[in-house]
């Protein structure tokens, strides 16, 4: 007996050798021996992100420190103010902090999930922020494009929103702000509650035999309006939930109903003209914390925020009107990123805000471009043509109910059921959930629009002025003297100064200077082969330069008494600080 128990112990510990040695083995290897990388991706990322689902504000704090201490040189993190309830609004800044001032640098602003319900905008953004970090190293384009700009990245500018759809009972498009809008004494509460417990709220529907619905006979979850002359079989009550104040009535006073779009200092128009709109321009302070950080970062060229959904690509202007205030030089740049994100993300679509679609007075596309005098774009992310990429045959309006069926087995949806509604009597509870495709990718979409939306923006970020001192040449003068002609040249598509801003002076000019010698006079040539130029008589040696046109080159001039070493600087908010 003893023998077998030694004869036992002796095969446990060769077993549990041979596990260490296999283990030991399996740790020596790198990543190469397992993964074989597909491209475009990180192959082994530091900060592991699973880009196929939603984060809480929990869950993105991780990610945003995760990212910074990651890569110290590359990202960091700040907070632009507090929401109304007290959240942060985190900031990470990109950008390749050994090779310059972040600040100096043509900044991209980008920004998502200002509308509480619509969330992915933050998965959007923030996967902008890991894939620059990661792909740092292996790619020589991201390793060029951080040396030159820097991205300004506030995944969530509604943490309360955000913190309502994730964590809380339903879905707010605006963010949490008491107020009472249906003038019953009371502050809005949400009334949305999850009345039978299986964890979802959803909609609540109940049987008349006079309602004003019946069941579409290809899809038998979906109600559709009862044509004329049939009968009808349910009514349709709205979300699931029940009359928290008392009034009788039931969904009809959520809380929040202001729109936080609404609420920036370009024509913004008040509640009966513009409805979300609360009492005053930036009176909320998510809008506020945006303004401020913006103002003080003049730096920022270029803006991308992201809403849903329609999958649009959206610019400038909102509001009738303001039409004429985008000359042929800022339309050209607008088409030419717009045309380009519409080849890069194939299933949207560029569009004029207001022309093409309706009036928005107060948001932040407009005060970004009109207000500040940057090339903004607003994506609507999501579209009903990414189900099927417009291959589905059926009826438009039912695609979502056989998406869901065919593609996400009905996982975003509840099969109705009965229940005993406290104020309604017999009804029934079912439908979509609000993760539903009516809004928000499904998980194994949400990863491939996040990487397109990304490449839409680095477009943008790439395309925003990048200047050198191109060309300086010396010509000796009468009396002694030196004529000292620099060339500037802009290798982006997007100017200086858009039109909009030098029309109404918004942003300084640039600044082309030289140091060293005694300067006797400057100037901003028109034309350096026929000697046509404009004298700037007071600083000569600080010339103010209007814009650096896209693609384009100026050319400045400066008479000099001496043969001195001299320094020849641009020093431009928007495109930077180069020296020869």
């Amino acid at each position: 007996m003893e023998n077998r128990f030694k004869i036992k112990g002796i095969i446990k510990y060769i077993c549990l050798a041979v596990i260490c040695l296999s283990y030991t083995t399996i740790a020596s290897q790198s990543y190469s021996d397992f993964y074989f990388q597909a491209a475009g991706s990180p192959m082994n990322p530091k900060v592991q992100v699973s880009w196929n689902r939603y984060y809480t504000n929990a869950g993105l704090e991780k990610i945003y420190n995760d990212i910074v201490k990651a890569y110290p040189k590359l990202a960091k993190l700040e907070s632009a103010g507090k929401s109304f309830g007290g959240r942060d609004i985190w900031v990470l800044t990109i950008s390749d902090f050994s090779k310059g001032d972040p600040g100096r640098k043509p900044a991209m602003w980008v920004d998502g999930n200002i509308h509480g319900n619509e969330i992915q905008g933050t998965e959007m953004a923030l996967y902008i922020a890991w894939y620059l970090t990661e792909m740092f190293q292996s790619n020589p384009f991201i390793q060029e494009l951080l040396e030159q700009k820097t991205f300004y990245i506030t995944p969530t500018v509604n943490p309360d929103g955000r913190a309502f759809f994730t964590e809380g009972p339903g879905a707010l498009r605006s963010g949490i702000f008491p107020l009472d809008n249906d003038r019953d004494g009371i502050a809005d509460e949400d009334d949305a509650q999850d009345l039978n417990g299986d964890g979802f709220i959803t909609q609540m529907r109940k049987k008349n035999p006079n309602g004003q619905y019946i069941p579409d006979p290809n899809y038998p979850n979906r109600l559709i309006p009862a044509p004329q002359g049939v009968q009808g079989q349910y009514d349709l009550l709205g979300n699931e939930g029940i009359d928290l104040d008392g009034d009788g009535r039931v969904n009809e006073d959520g809380v929040g109903g202001y729109d936080p779009n609404r609420d920036y200092g370009f024509n913004w128009q008040p509640n009966y003209i513009q409805g979300g709109a609360l009492k005053y321009p930036f009176c909320l302070p998510e809008s506020q914390a945006v303004r401020d950080f913006i103002l003080k970062h003049n730096n920022i060229a270029g803006v991308q925020c992201f809403h849903n959904n329609g999958g649009m690509l959206l610019t400038p202007p909102g509001a009738e009107g303001d039409l004429d205030k985008l000359n042929r030089s800022d339309r050209a740049v607008y088409d030419h990123i717009g045309r380009k994100g519409e080849e890069l993300i194939p299933d949207y679509n560029y569009y004029i805000l207001y022309k093409d679609l309706y009036t928005v007075y107060g948001g932040a596309l407009d005060w970004t471009a009109f207000g500040r005098g940057i090339f903004t774009f607003s994506n609507e992310l999501w579209a009903s043509a990414m189900m099927y990429r417009g291959k589905y045959k059926g009826d438009p309006a039912a695609i979502q109910y056989e998406f869901s069926k065919s593609l996400l087995f009905n996982d975003s949806f509840v099969e109705w059921s009965e229940f005993d509604h406290p104020q309604y009597g017999k009804i029934e509870i079912g439908g979509f959930k609000k993760n539903s495709p009516a809004r928000l990718h499904p998980g194994f979409l949400l990863e491939g629009d996040a990487h397109r939306n990304a490449a839409f923006v680095i477009y943008h970020a790439y395309n925003t002025p990048h200047l050198t001192i191109s060309n300086v040449t010396e010509k000796a003068v009468e009396g002694g003297y030196k004529e000292i002609t620099a060339e500037i040249t802009n290798h982006r598509v997007m100017p200086t100064h858009s039109s909009y801003d030098i029309q109404n002076k918004i942003e300084r000019p640039d600044w082309v200077s030289i140091s060293g010698p005694q300067v006797l006079a400057g100037m901003v040539m028109q034309n350096v082969y026929n000697n046509q130029g404009t004298e700037q008589k007071v600083n000569p040696s600080k010339l103010a330069v209007t814009t650096i046109p896209g693609n384009s080159t100026v050319a400045v001039r400066w008479i000099v008494k001496g043969n001195q070493k001299y320094t020849i600087t641009v020093d431009s908010a928007k495109g930077g600080l180069v020296s020869n």
